[in-house]
């Protein structure tokens, strides 16, 4: 992988998992259901998908409610 990111002219401290969280996270930002990404990823339980996985990104932060609570 390292070969083919410095080929890409990518940063090489990328891994397998880097593309799998930006994969994930940009199902996320195109409307992909909890559910639908989950099981993608193999993931039983939600907690662990959104906890992990799925921060609010850029356009989604611009919709969500401020909350008094962060």
């Amino acid at each position: 992988m390292k070969r083919l990111l410095k080929l890409a002219g990518l940063n090489q401290e990328l891994t397998p998992h880097s593309l799998r969280h930006t994969h994930t996270l940009l199902l996320a930002e195109i409307g992909i259901s909890l559910e639908q990404i989950m099981h993608r990823l193999g993931h039983s339980n939600d907690d662990i998908t959104k906890r992990i996985y799925l921060h609010i990104t850029k356009p989604k932060r611009k919709e969500a409610p401020i909350s008094s609570e962060n």
